[in-house]
């Protein structure tokens, strides 16, 4: 069995690191001032990062609900007032094990029975004021709701169809080869509709005389299981890809058509554009020789104002690529903070969505976008002050409605 990869560290930043947030108001009688919880895994950095913006705002640190307690006790509680923030329940073995039954965390396949425990260990989190919608959280985690959200809104997306309850089952490889036949799709990505970091994803293209080959990070061993690797390979056996999407189905599959991307010094590009109260507020450009970005995967972060330039260059305006993530963010209007995949189309003119993430603004020390109003903030800063400054996310409210104590979000 190979060795689990380790943890892929952040890109070098090449920015100055983030001014702390506004501070808290003084508290003045029944004003308090917000009182943040946080469910999340205590060791991971993305509780610290958040935890650390809270305190630079002149807060009180945020009470930490572990994953593992809520699994223990099939839930938790929080007081009304308390501002509640979601967090990733990745990287922590006993959460993994929990969901996916596999005690092996570079498994590939179980994320339809993760997918399973997550949206009922949400229903168990009761109280508090919600930066995160359970229900929104339920479609970012499923590509193919997601999809469709989209696509109804009128942000561009890649064409699918599998998109929405109403899609078309993938119960195999030759389902997928039926649909790239009906659909003319040579090129596609097969993506697991609950995964997550390219976990499964397989770019498939065909060519002449029955040719066909997809580059993975998926590592297939002679017995069929399948592992996440840092290894980025390609597989030109048909066999090979049938063995790995019929290994997937059973957790459930979603098809892309593959656009072509712009490039920068010769490498495929895309961005990670963070959207915080319904505002782009920070970019990073990922370029890569593969299909996939991912940094872990071996992508590199590319020259963002070189990219800007090339949008204006041709005849386009930066600010309609980050509309279209303003866009993508606004279809869940219940929650906070999402990092929006952005596809540019070759020659940097107009761009697609290819993923909305629920917990996408990992970017450590990133500061915020020129005119952003987040500037010289890193992305959890920003959430803060945006709630400082009246963001929140109440009942039935959306991102930049006031915020309200003792307002629990149901």
């Amino acid at each position: 069995m190979p060795p689990a990869p380790p943890a892929a560290p952040p890109a070098a930043p090449t920015v100055a690191p983030p001014a702390a947030a506004p501070a808290a108001p003084p508290s003045d009688g029944p004003h308090r001032p917000p009182r943040f919880a946080v469910v999340g895994n205590p060791e991971n950095r993305r509780v610290t990062l958040f935890a650390d913006a809270v305190r630079a705002a002149g807060l009180p640190a945020p009470r930490v609900v572990a994953w593992t307690d809520v699994l223990r006790d099939q839930g938790a509680e929080f007081a009304p007032d308390e501002i509640l923030r979601i967090d990733s329940p990745g990287e922590n073995a006993r959460v993994d094990h929990a969901w996916r039954g596999t005690d092996d965390p570079t498994r590939v396949e179980g994320s339809g029975r993760w997918y399973a425990g997550f949206t009922a260990a949400l229903s168990g989190l009761r109280g508090g004021v919600r930066l995160d919608d359970p229900d929104d959280l339920a479609v970012l985690f499923d590509k193919r709701l997601c999809h469709a959200v989209l696509d109804a809104a009128g942000v561009p997306v890649p064409a699918s169809p599998t998109s929405g309850p109403a899609g078309a089952p993938v119960r195999g490889w030759d389902d997928v080869r039926a649909l790239m036949r009906e659909h003319r799709m040579p090129r596609l990505f097969v993506k697991p509709a609950h995964g997550s970091s390219a976990s499964g994803v397989l770019a498939v293209e065909t060519g002449g005389a029955g040719r066909i080959r997809a580059t993975t990070s998926v590592e297939l061993t002679p017995d069929g299981r399948l592992f996440n690797s840092l290894k980025v390979r390609r597989y030109e056996r048909e066999s090979d890809l049938a063995a790995i999407v019929d290994a997937l189905a059973p957790d459930g599959l979603h098809l892309e058509r593959w656009l072509p991307k712009a490039s920068q010094e010769g490498r495929a590009a895309d961005l990670r554009v963070v959207v915080v109260a319904g505002r782009a507020t920070h970019a990073v450009l990922r370029t890569s020789r593969s299909p996939m970005t991912n940094l872990h995967l071996g992508g590199r972060r590319g020259d963002l104002d070189a990219a800007r330039r090339a949008v204006e260059a041709a005849g386009a305006r930066w600010s309609d690529l980050l509309d279209v993530c303003e866009r993508a963010a606004a279809c869940f209007p219940r929650t906070l903070c999402v990092g929006v995949d952005l596809l540019p189309a070759v020659g940097w003119r107009g761009a697609a969505v290819g993923e909305v993430n629920a917990f996408g603004d990992l970017l450590p020390r990133l500061t915020g976008l020129p005119g952003s109003g987040a500037e010289g903030l890193d992305t959890y800063a920003t959430q803060v002050a945006a709630v400082l400054r009246g963001a929140h996310l109440g009942r039935g409210g959306g991102a930049h409605d006031q915020y309200r104590t003792g307002t629990p979000h149901a």
